[in-house]
């Protein structure tokens, strides 16, 4: 019985020691990251120029954390208890290590953040492990003083979280009755969750939102949900609103069809005696906010807002993800995206044909250069299979070429200019068949380094003062983003000084050439949820009768149908009868309307964004889209409902070509 009444006696004082111990170092925890998100909020709008005030998003931002933070230590507890069931020493030491590492993870987040202005979530398990590497070396974060920093800080955090074990003491009372509350507040943090979607600025809900919660909830979705398949869908004809009307065939190929693809350029091309050579140019991160004569942020694009004064340009064109992963399949096939992406199906791609393929089987030869690795996102791989003639990639540069400095070792590869003139240089004389050629630049890409800023930097200042005509406090403001504009300048002089050179060769006047963005960049801040997409598009060819600007909305994946219905009607190209363009073909209205309808993948593996006609989906919310690709959120049930049924239906195909690999029934062996 004594042994008994002891053992009573003590239980009490251990409870207290367990909650103590764990409290203790809770409390701390829960300050440090109220105190380390304030100093973010402080670092955000120090380094971006946002439309909104700190102030507008500090409450909020701190009530988010502060939840955040009671589910996860009430989450924490729980093991913290059941293991000092069995040792109160490895249960202090461990939730000790959680807590550190929680700090570290939500200072990483953070970094990552202040760089991209876009919150880390499940797009990150969508690259192999070296491509993750090539980017955290580009970036300059991988070095030795940050790892050693890091060592430094992770024993001062635990340091730091110890005192409160030391010197915050409370009773027994106190500690259940806090323990008790933050159960309560999980039960209803859990049933009714917190939904910032209805913010019409995406940029302010990623400020506000808390950066290790996003990842953590991204993960979770991704690992726990992202592998559920339906596939009773129906195949759904196309709407009426929209320009090529699509006949599906089998169920079995729900992304196969046939229809009439109208031809919409030969009205703007004098009649080709032969068939033209095509030339792509996939600017890096370009985005219609700073290029073209609508961009709102002034153009930093000037050669190619003059060549636009003699081509053909599309105001309001979207690309169909908004990272380059999108861009070959995008504009040579208008693909679906796969759960990562259409090139994350290397080597296994499902049956297929493209615009590389097809101009192959029609006697073009094709070719493809570009200044980093041919393998970062699967690009060559992707190239291959369509049985490219060339690929020029980084290792294919001479000794007079010098590879883009950095201050870490690593660098992405060549510069533009190198990139064309070593394209240049590789080209023949003369050809004997029709050329597929693509070029893909790479400057303006993170960490945006140009080879000379000795050059860049004065340019820069005079372009924001004299062209653009910026006061001076203005000048001050987008020199903030200073490395970033240096690098469109720069791209922008690369391209002119490859069409002065390209002008010198015969095959010019029967040339073709299309240039685009594969994304606009997120550092300076988006406008609204779809100027992440919007990119300049433009055509260009001494073939062209007259220059025109168009309104209607277009898209990457109306790219490769409208050049073959061209072709076809000029040069009579043969077609295949059946195919999976996911688009339409290029909108040549003069006045603003959109008909298209197509999802858009922002990052690897999130299809968040869907538009149809002049609406808008985005993360559940409803827009009206009008010209700029402005969007004005609104309400519609009905709408709201078939925009999301339609959207749902994509998805579900989508996850049968992932499960299934059908895209297209294969009639004739690839070789």
């Amino acid at each position: 019985m004594a042994q008994k009444a002891e053992i009573r006696s003590n239980l009490p004082n251990q409870v207290k020691s367990i909650l103590g111990d764990f409290w203790g170092m809770a409390f701390v925890f829960i300050l440090l990251m109220l105190i380390i998100r304030f100093l973010e909020l402080k670092l955000i709008f120090n380094t971006h120029l946002l439309q909104f005030n700190l102030s507008d998003v500090l409450f909020s931002s701190l009530i988010e954390d502060l939840g955040w933070y009671l589910y996860f230590i009430g989450l924490l507890l729980v093991f913290h208890i059941i293991l000092s069931i069995f040792s109160t020493s490895l249960a202090r030491w461990l939730s000790l290590t959680v807590f550190v590492l929680a700090v570290i993870i939500q200072g990483a987040l953070i970094s990552y953040f202040l760089k991209t202005l876009l919150p880390l979530g499940s797009d990150v398990y969508g690259y192999s492990f070296d491509d993750l590497l090539a980017t955290v070396q580009a970036s300059g974060q991988l070095n030795a003083l940050n790892i050693i920093s890091g060592f430094i800080g992770a024993f001062i955090i635990g340091g730091i979280l110890y005192l409160g074990i030391r010197f915050l003491k409370f009773q027994l009372k106190s500690y259940l009755i806090i323990s008790a509350f933050t159960y309560i507040f999980i039960f209803f943090y859990v049933l009714f969750p917190a939904n910032d979607s209805n913010l019409a600025s995406e940029n302010k809900s990623n400020v506000q939102i808390n950066k290790t919660h996003f990842l953590a909830q991204a993960s979770f979705n991704y690992f726990m949900f992202d592998d559920n398949y339906y596939f009773d869908f129906y195949l759904r004809p196309t709407g009426n609103d929209l320009v090529v009307k699509k006949e599906f065939m089998d169920d079995n190929y729900p992304f196969a069809h046939v229809a009439e693809y109208p031809d919409v350029l030969s009205p703007f091309f004098d009649s080709l005696d032969s068939k033209p050579d095509i030339v792509f140019i996939f600017f890096e991160s370009l985005g219609s906010a700073y290029s073209g004569k609508t961009a709102y942020l002034g153009s930093f694009t000037p050669f190619l807002d003059s060549l636009g004064e003699h081509g053909l340009v599309w105001e309001n064109a979207i690309s169909s993800t908004g990272r380059t992963f999108g861009i070959l399949p995008g504009t040579m096939a208008g693909l679906p995206f796969g759960k990562n992406g259409f090139l994350e199906f290397s080597p296994d791609f499902p049956y297929h044909e493209s615009l590389l393929s097809i101009l192959k089987k029609n006697d073009y030869e094709s070719e493809f250069y570009i200044g980093s690795d041919q393998n970062f996102d699967n690009e060559g791989s992707f190239l291959k299979y369509h049985q490219v003639d060339k690929i020029i990639d980084q290792q294919n540069y001479g000794a007079e070429f010098e590879k883009t400095p950095s201050e870490t070792g690593f660098s992405w590869g060549y510069p533009d200019k190198a990139l064309f003139t070593n394209g240049l240089q590789k080209l023949p004389a003369s050809d004997d068949k029709p050329q597929l050629r693509i070029f893909q630049t790479q400057t303006s890409h993170d960490p945006y380094i140009v080879p000379t800023p000795e050059i860049y930097k004065p340019k820069l200042r005079s372009y924001l003062s004299n062209d653009l005509g910026f006061s001076e406090s203005k000048v001050t403001d987008y020199l903030s983003y200073e490395n970033i504009y240096m690098t469109l300048l720069y791209a922008d002089d690369a391209i002119r000084d490859f069409f002065s050179e390209y002008k010198k060769r015969p095959e010019f006047e029967n040339t073709i050439f299309i240039i685009t963005g594969d994304h606009r960049l997120p550092e300076i801040p988006m406008a609204t949820r779809l100027d992440r997409f919007r990119v300049p598009l433009i055509m260009y060819s001494p073939k062209l009768s007259r220059q025109e600007r168009f309104k209607g909305v277009v898209s990457h994946w109306e790219i490769t149908p409208s050049i073959l219905a061209f072709l076809q009607k000029q040069v009579a190209i043969n077609l295949p009868e059946e195919v999976i363009w996911q688009g339409q073909v290029m909108d040549t209205s003069q006045t603003f309307q959109s008909r298209i309808a197509m999802p858009l993948m922002r990052n690897k593996n999130q299809l968040l964004d869907y538009i149809h006609g002049d609406y808008f989906l985005s993360d559940g919310q409803l827009f009206l889209v009008s010209d700029g690709l402005n969007i004005d959120p609104i309400q519609d049930l009905q709408v709201s409902n078939r925009m999301v049924g339609e959207f749902e239906e994509f998805k579900n195909r989508n996850n049968y070509l992932i499960q299934t690999k059908k895209l297209l029934p294969k009639i004739e062996p690839r070789d």
